[in-house]
């Protein structure tokens, strides 16, 4: 189990992180006003217009009222100065004309992520070649993080990678998506840039799109602020109503989350290697990955202690055949057969179908808030079927 000084994540924040913002309305007002009415000169003293904190907005390509709480909500969360984009991919994008990398090291994790730094490459005219992650570093080298990992959810040691890339003058991004706050904080652990997917957990609903950068100084914020700008990648006036209204729950959701992928990990693992299982059949579950399985490496890096808020609510595992790994998600009442990860609603999938690179018998679990029980008897049942109607073809 993760320590049970865990790191609680203050409600009181995030329904209050952006009084100083809102207006006498209690629950916040939508504009879909893309520009604003300016102030006359001769009536009031101008000054120059400030992104983080604007007196007024001049046009939402740069800010308006609620993505501009949306991102002190966020901030306070983070322990850093977040912006928000019009998904995780814009994010990523705009991560790498921020960094200017002469080489990235990546290994694994989201396939997007990879297209992204592809598409980042046409606009280059020379190469930028990529590496692993255990490769040498060298000066300007970013090295790309991803932990937990997609889809697998194994945890990274961002301390150890942090000082390896720092040794050379080199920066550290860290994808955080699959363990947002209260789970792991990446600038405690050496982080550059933290890249988070908002339409995952802190969207939390499957209903809007949104990526999150955050930045460990102001100065850095405003810089991302001119990349958003004129990249034109900002979130809309709904999406950022959206993510302010889901941030409210976020320390109600995730830890609930956090708890039921925790169970069912470890349940589902009783039947690795096949073994049959509080009623999973045998042959059927061949390994489960996650990061409470994982424990301590050989460089002496334990999970629990990065992931110091819970365990990552999605993992993957990996089933017997690729038979079952198809029609599983197709046989379960409660979980959703569906890519995305980090909604209210348990999902699940053959990863194959989005992720070619995935091995068919693999499976990715989104677990969300349901009853554990309820989550288990469902898999439980559909695996007893599954494997019934394997045996009566043999």
């Amino acid at each position: 189990m993760a320590p049970n000084t865990r790191p609680k994540l203050s409600g009181t924040q995030l329904v209050h992180a952006d009084d100083e913002l809102h207006g006498p309305e209690v629950a916040p007002s939508l504009s879909v006003s893309t520009t604003f009415r300016a102030p006359n000169p001769l009536e009031t003293v101008k000054e120059e217009f400030d992104m983080w904190s604007p007196k007024n907005h001049i046009y939402s390509r740069y800010t308006q009222s609620v993505s501009t709480r949306v991102e002190r909500v966020l901030s306070k969360i983070n322990d850093g100065y977040a912006i928000t984009f019009a998904s995780g991919l814009a994010a990523s994008y705009a991560a790498l004309v921020y960094f200017k990398p002469k080489r990235i090291a990546i290994s694994g994790g989201y396939f997007g992520c990879h297209a992204t730094i592809e598409i980042y490459k046409r606009s280059r005219q020379a190469d930028l070649p990529l590496i692993s992650i255990d490769d040498d570093f060298q000066p300007g080298d970013l090295c790309w993080l991803e932990t937990p990992l997609n889809p697998t959810g194994e945890a990274r040691d961002i301390k150890y990678y942090a000082d390896k890339i720092h040794a050379v003058g080199g920066q550290l991004l860290v994808d955080s998506t699959f363990a947002p706050p209260p789970i792991q904080y990446p600038f405690k652990w050496g982080a550059d840039l933290v890249m988070h997917s908002g339409t995952k957990y802190f969207g939390g609903h499957s209903d809007l799109l949104c990526g999150v950068l955050v930045a460990p100084t102001r100065e850095k914020w405003d810089e991302l602020g001119h990349i958003r700008t004129f990249l034109g990648n900002m979130m809309g006036s709904l999406e950022a109503w959206l993510l302010l209204r889901s941030l409210r729950t976020l320390h109600l959701r995730v830890p609930r989350q956090s708890e039921n992928a925790y169970g069912l990990a470890q349940w589902l693992a009783k039947a690795a290697g096949g073994k049959a299982h509080d009623g999973i059949p045998a042959g059927v579950v061949e390994k489960v990955w996650h990061s409470s399985l994982q424990g301590v490496d050989a460089r002496g890096f334990d999970p629990r202690t990065q992931l110091e808020g819970g365990w990552n609510a999605t993992f993957a595992i990996l089933l017997t055949n690729k038979e079952y790994a198809a029609r599983l998600p197709h046989s379960l009442k409660y979980f959703v057969p569906a890519t995305s990860l980090g909604g209210v609603e348990s999902l699940i999938e053959q990863r194959v179908n989005l992720d070619t690179t995935a091995d068919p018998r693999l499976v990715r679990i989104s677990v969300g808030v349901e009853d554990l029980e309820d989550l288990k008897d469902d898999l439980r049942r559909a695996f007893q079927e599954l494997a019934s109607k394997l045996k009566a073809k043999l």
